[in-house]
Order: C-alpha cells, then structure tokens, then sequence
C-alpha cells in the first residue's frame, strides 16, 4: 500500500526558509517521478516542482525557480522542498505526489499547511 506523508508545514515571516518532508512508502522511492504541489485558499490546486528519483532531474514553476528546491536521496527517502524567501502568496496547503514508473498510478498525501505571514 502507497502512502505519503507529509510533514514540516508551519507559520513563518516573509523573507524565511522552511524545508518540507515527504515519507513515502509502498513503491520503489529510487524509480518515480515525484512532486509538489500546492493549493492555496480559493485557488485551484498547482504544481510547484517535479524530480525523477531515476535520474535527479528537476523541474519548477516559474513562481518558485530560484527559490524552491525540490530534492531526495536516490535509494532512500523522504523526498524534500526546501523554500526559501518565502511570500505570503506561498501561503497554501502542500500536497506530495508520486507516480511509480513501474505502475503509473498516481498517489497523494494529506498535505501540510504553509503559512507565510508577518
């Protein structure tokens, strides 16, 4: 059975950092693709980065690159979102998301929330 667990959401101030952790089980953590996203209150859920756990190949949204780093240790999890210089438009809830190469089924987390506000 696939879980994801998501867990390092808090209240930060403009300009913080946060890093947040993505346990992932049930599936073989070195060969998906896995990803962020987010959906902040009365928007529609978005994508924020996406890695290959194969490859390390990264991708990000225009309104985090430069500021968010997503990461993993290939043979290991969790899977990681460092934020940096974060904005109160960051505030959202932040979902993990995995799709096993194997498989191509797509798996969720509960979300942590982010709140980014002086």
């Amino acid at each position: 059975q696939v879980q994801l667990v998501e867990s390092g959401g808090a209240l930060v101030q403009p300009g913080g950092s946060l890093r947040l952790s993505c346990a992932a089980s049930g599936f073989t953590f070195s060969n998906a693709v896995m990803r962020w996203y987010r959906q902040a209150p009365g928007k529609e859920r978005e994508w924020v980065a996406t890695i290959s756990t194969t490859s390390g190949l990264t991708n990000y949204a225009d309104s985090v690159k430069g500021r968010f780093t997503i990461s993993r240790d290939k043979a290991k999890n969790p899977l990681y979102l460092q934020m940096n210089s974060l904005k109160p438009e960051d505030t959202a809830v932040y979902y993990c998301y995995a799709s096993p190469r194997i498989s191509g089924m797509e798996y969720w987390g509960k979300g942590t929330l982010v709140t980014v506000s002086s």
